[in-house]
């Protein structure tokens, strides 16, 4: 239920924005369910995206100033009216974007691109096997590597989800539930496999996900919301000359968030601006239904993502 708490101020280096919408990510269930921890410093509200309008700027801010609209990653404190949010992790709102589709923007592209393009080096015209794709990473995923020309595979667990996965640019989704993946990728890549691998489930596909990979294939790891412990064949790594990757985004320091925030907005911010990917926003809610968002996100029902507006 809604709480009162004190207006946070920004500190040197940060942001006061007046949250219009508030992104809700699988981690704030997790830490809802005491699985996730805040970092140290981070607010112990959860929410890791807002956009909203600067009204406020710390000491040694100067690109930013009050009436600013911006969406930002943040590492807590989004389900509420006020969050602060370090100037670097801040990016303005994509032209045409209004400010409750911004807020489904940051988690997920910066997610996706540190990942996809930084650590797993998708190159155009490679091929990629992205999972959970009817998920908000998911959605994001399929359409930026379709920006770059990828030949994309997907995986979900309904037949309405692949067909959203296939709308989105997909070539080919399965249905996890009733396909074998693996066999699937096989067939399609004539034996070759995929060059990347985008994994959020962790040790049950671990073995799946080695043996889809082509030559110099790239195994990333996101997430392991079905184990993070697995056996690995070390030969098939050397003869096949894999390279075995992850991330986490919530702890990194603001430099290194900032990076990648720059990145995102020299990259991805003309393709939002043009229309070639968007946010694929499921449902929203009010801020005072976020446990009613949460039943949604833990039911695993919804295509994309889901919202808190303020």
């Amino acid at each position: 239920m809604p709480v009162e708490r004190p207006t946070p101020e920004p500190a040197a280096g940060e942001v006061l924005i007046k949250v219009a919408a508030a992104g809700v990510n699988r981690p704030d269930v997790m830490q809802r369910l005491g699985k996730y921890p805040p970092p140290a410093g981070a607010s112990d509200i959860p929410g890791l995206e807002v956009a909203g309008t600067v009204t406020r700027i710390g000491e040694g801010v100067d690109r930013w100033k009050p009436g600013d609209q911006v969406c930002a990653l943040v590492s807590g404190g989004g389900y509420a009216e006020y969050c602060v949010a370090p100037s670097p992790q801040c990016l303005p709102v994509p032209k045409r974007t209004d400010l409750t589709a911004a807020a489904a923007i940051p988690e997920t592209f910066f997610t996706v691109w540190t990942n996809l393009f930084e650590r797993g080096r998708l190159k155009r015209g490679e091929s990629v096997l992205i999972h959970g794709g009817s998920s908000g990473i998911g959605t994001t995923a399929i359409q930026l590597a379709r920006a770059w020309s990828a030949r994309v595979f997907a995986t979900a667990g309904s037949a309405e989800k692949c067909r959203a996965c296939e709308q989105l640019g997909a070539d080919r989704c399965f249905n996890y539930r009733e396909v074998d993946f693996a066999g699937g990728v096989r067939e399609l890549t004539a034996g070759r496999g995929v060059d990347v691998v985008l994994d959020m489930v962790g040790a049950e596909y671990f073995a799946r996900n080695v043996e889809v990979l082509a030559m110099e294939g790239r195994l990333v790891e996101i997430a392991t919301l079905r184990g993070g412990r697995t056996e690995l064949n070390i030969q098939t790594i050397m003869q096949r000359r894999l390279t075995i990757t992850g991330s986490t985004l919530r702890t990194r320091p603001v430099a290194e968030k900032g990076a990648i925030a720059a990145a995102v907005g020299e990259h991805v911010w003309p393709l939002l601006e043009a229309g070639t990917v968007k946010p694929i926003l499921h449902r929203t809610f009010p801020l005072r239904e976020a446990a009613a968002a949460h039943r949604v996100m833990e039911a695993s029902t919804h295509i994309g993502k889901l919202v808190l507006v303020v």
